[in-house]
């Protein structure tokens, strides 16, 4: 298909975001006596934000999930970003290529909070390809994995869903974006993810961002 616009998700798609960001969530869920590895914690919360599995939290912990503590969380997780985060290997090329293949027409349609999601691409050097077309899902009526802010992206760049390429990494995300009647490429860095976002909807998965092209229409 000629897709006619890019809609991107941002973690763990253009940053390399979701183990600093979990790694944080882990040491304050701990604090709060809910003891697990990151490799759990990410299992269990990328692609969901921490608000929607609130009455998850607070089964585990037995404490109130606080609107203070979700603030210290944020700030906590802001100046770990700020430190230590990186554009996904290759991204800044195939974003390029992309940008210039839809003569513009591309977007960032992320369920994280818009603060956290123009800080990352500040930090990366991504921020100009995407000014001005950044989507939060904090700002929808619904979050992923309802498909609000691909919708949203979409009808910005006055582009049918049906003619957008989605580019995803959970199975939350796929799920959105299928909802909203685009075609979804997963970002499978693990092969043993692959079969997984294949079943959740997407209809393709690459390894290495450089496989991130399309021919010219």
């Amino acid at each position: 298909m000629n897709f006619e616009a890019i809609l991107f998700d941002c973690d763990g798609v253009l940053v390399d975001s979701e183990a600093i960001t979990c790694g944080v969530l882990r040491d304050m869920l701990e604090e709060l006596g809910w003891r697990m590895t990151l490799a759990e914690c990410m299992q269990r919360f990328v692609g969901h934000t921490v608000k929607s599995d609130r009455s998850m939290i607070e089964a585990q912990t037995g404490v109130p999930l606080t609107d203070e503590w979700l603030e210290q969380f944020f700030a906590r997780r802001n100046e770990r970003l700020t430190q230590s985060i990186t554009a996904i290997e290759g991204v800044h090329e195939a974003v390029a290529h992309l940008h210039d293949h839809c003569q513009g027409r591309i977007a960032v349609a992320s369920g994280a909070d818009r603060f956290k999601v123009e800080m990352m691409l500040k930090q990366v050097g991504l921020m100009r390809f995407f000014e001005g077309r950044i989507f939060s899902g904090h700002e929808m009526p619904r979050s992923k994995p309802h498909p609000d802010v691909y919708l949203a992206a979409a009808a910005h760049l006055q582009i049918d869903p049906a003619r957008c390429l989605v580019v995803e990494d959970t199975t939350v995300g796929i799920t959105a974006g299928v909802a909203a009647g685009a075609t979804v490429w997963a970002y499978a860095p693990e092969l043993t993810s692959q079969k997984t976002l294949l079943e959740a909807g997407a209809s393709h998965t690459f390894k290495h961002m450089h496989e991130l092209r399309l021919p010219k229409p």
